[in-house]
Parts: C-alpha cells; structure tokens; sequence
C-alpha cells in the first residue's frame, strides 16, 4: 500500500490544514475560480487523507500547469446539455475533472431522489484525481454511488506490447448503519501510473508484473516503466482489460468524450490543448428499492460478517475502505506525508507565485 511505503521511507509529514492552505492559494494564484479552487482542494486532500497518495496533494504541480497553460479551462461554466428523467449529460467547458464530478455527482443526487437513480455522464473534462472522492461524495448524501473515468492510454492489453486503455479507474461506495461506509476505489491497472512515478521518487522498486517496458516486458524499475499490466497478471488479465473496456464504455462512448487512446498524454510539452476526458457518476437511492433503514442494516451485518471472516494464519481480513479511514482518522493528527519530488515541487511554486510553503 502506498500509505505504508510513504511511512516507511523518505517522506516528510505535513499538517493537514497548512497543506490545505498553501493548495487553495496556488490554485488561485494560478487563476483557478472559487468552484475549481474549492473542488480540487477537496479531491486532492481526500486523496492525501485517505491514503491514496498517488492521488492526493503530490498532483498539485500538474494541475497548476494545466490551469496556466490553459489545457484546463480556469473559469468553467459547466452545464447539462441532456437531460432525461434519472439521466442527463454534463458539458464540462473543458474544466477540471474534480469540478465536473462533484457538480455531475450533485446532479446525480437530486435526480436519484425524484426517480430513484440518477446517473451523468461527463464529457469535456479534465483528470479528476481519486475517484473515491466522488463515490463518497454520494454515500455521505445516503445513496450508493459509483464514479468512474477514461484516461489517456497507459495500460496494455492481455499480452498486448503497446497502450491502450487509461488506467480507468472506479470507485464505489455505500453507506452503512452506525459506521464509516463501505468504499472500493480501484485501477483497473494493476496499479495507477502516478505510483509508478510516487515509487520514483520515493526511490522504491516496483513489484513484480505491475509495469512493462516499452517492448512490453515487464520491469520493476520505475523509470523505465511505460506502460501498466492489467489487473489479473499475465493469466487473467483479460478481467482486468474487460473492466477496463466497461469503464470506457460508460465513461467516453456513452457521453461523447474521447476514448483513451485519442486523448492527449497527460504528460505532454503541450499544456494548451483540452483533453476532453470522460466520466461517469451514479447515485442509487435505497429507499426507492427496499428502503433507507433495511439497506443500512444489512449493510452493517455485510460488513460485520466480512470483517469476521476466517483468516489464514497471521492474516488479517478489512472490508473495503477500512485501511483508509483509518488513515483518514490518523493523518490529520499524525500529519499528512508528501514524497521528496513533491516537496521539491512545492517549493518552485511558492517561489514562483510567492507563496510561503508549507513546512513539514
């Protein structure tokens, strides 16, 4: 887990509000409106909280180049273009992705509560960060929620010896009587790319058939990894592209965004250009099925019964989302950690919007 190999090597701790703090006044020095300043600040520090690292504060620096270069629109108007009953479609105006998910999960909400389910797909959009954000977004308002994205491509196919897909990542969650809720965040990659580049810099190898190089063989060397292997491994990997394909359906052909392998690298010379990314977000409202206090109930003996599962010897069973509330219960006490590079990162950006960085 990444949580486990930023504590144990040479990362730095942060307080969590002053990490806050130094992301909102970057984010509007670089032009970013109050709504983008807001949503960003907010996906980045559920990344950073919540033990996603490779999705939390470390992605500051791009999303600044973005914002200046004009790749992501600064000041969006992002609207519905469709609209029918439990579904509709959000134009994005080319703003950031986190912007986008939480103004579509909102929409979501509202339209689940008049019919049950509501579902928005996004186009027009931008990398959204920690997908988990959003599902949770939705899961604090009652309902199930799921929330999805296409990227540029990174991830190989099944023996494949070239990118394809995004890392595509999904996320879902639930609420549960008397507890935190269930959440699932996941790449549909064996791992996302922006780990390959935490482990870089944290100076840490890769595991083993995570990353291939540009022939499509596997390396665990960070800085020659080019593309990822799809969850499964060599055998079932095939599962991993599948979800992957599913991803891509909902998020990029069902609202006309681009599919991944037409999407401009997210780490290009060109800042200039809109992506056009998609997304998809869903809101399922358990009182239009067999009603609000039911499903908390049985969600609460689901996950007591999983929690409760036998184990192997010295093995330990959680049910998704445990490790991270329970980093997102330490880390605002403990501190938040940041890798080196991004350390490095925060400094050239309190001097180039003369800014004080934040101290760890």
């Amino acid at each position: 887990m990444a949580s486990q190999e930023m504590a144990s090597a040479a990362a730095r701790t942060y307080e969590a509000k002053a990490l806050d703090r130094f992301l909102r006044a970057a984010l509007q020095a670089a032009g970013a409106d109050t709504a983008t300043t807001d949503a960003v600040t907010r996906a980045l520090m559920h990344g950073s909280l919540f033990g996603m690292d490779t999705h939390g504060v470390r992605l500051l620096p791009h999303y600044l180049r973005a914002i200046r270069g004009g790749r992501v629109n600064a000041t969006p108007s992002p609207a519905l273009v469709e609209d029918f009953h439990a579904v509709g479609v959000l134009d994005g105006d080319d703003g950031h992705g986190a912007l986008n998910a939480y103004v579509a999960a909102d929409i979501a909400i509202d339209k689940a509560r008049r019919f049950g389910i509501g579902a928005v797909s996004i186009r027009r959009s931008s990398h959204f960060g920690p997908a988990g954000a959003f599902a949770l977004h939705i899961a604090e308002a009652g309902m199930v929620g799921l929330a999805m994205c296409n990227s540029d491509s990174f991830m190989r196919l099944q023996d494949g010896a070239q990118r394809f897909h995004g890392t595509n990542p999904l996320a879902a969650a639930a609420p549960v009587a008397g507890g935190h809720p269930w959440l699932l965040d996941m790449a549909t990659s064996s791992i996302p790319f922006n780990r390959v580049r935490l482990m870089a810099s944290l100076g840490l190898d890769l595991q083993p058939g995570v990353a291939s190089d540009h022939g499509g063989v596997d390396t665990t060397d960070p800085h020659s990894a080019v593309m990822l292997a799809p969850i499964g491994g060599p055998q079932y990997g095939y599962k991993g592209a599948g979800i992957a394909g599913l991803v891509e359906i909902l998020s990029a052909v069902l609202g006309g965004a681009l599919l991944s392998p037409q999407i401009a690298p997210m780490v290009s010379d060109d800042m200039s250009t809109p992506r056009n990314v998609g997304a998809f977000v869903l809101a399922i409202d358990p009182e239009a099925f067999g009603g609000r206090e039911v499903f908390l109930t049985a969600m609460q003996t689901y996950r007591d019964l999983l929690r409760g599962s036998a184990t192997v010897e010295g093995g330990t069973v959680r049910a998704p989302g445990d490790r991270a509330f329970g980093d997102a219960d330490r880390r605002p006490r403990d501190g938040v950690p940041v890798d080196p590079d991004t350390i490095v990162a925060f400094a050239e950006i309190a001097r180039t919007y003369g800014l004080q960085a934040p101290q760890g």
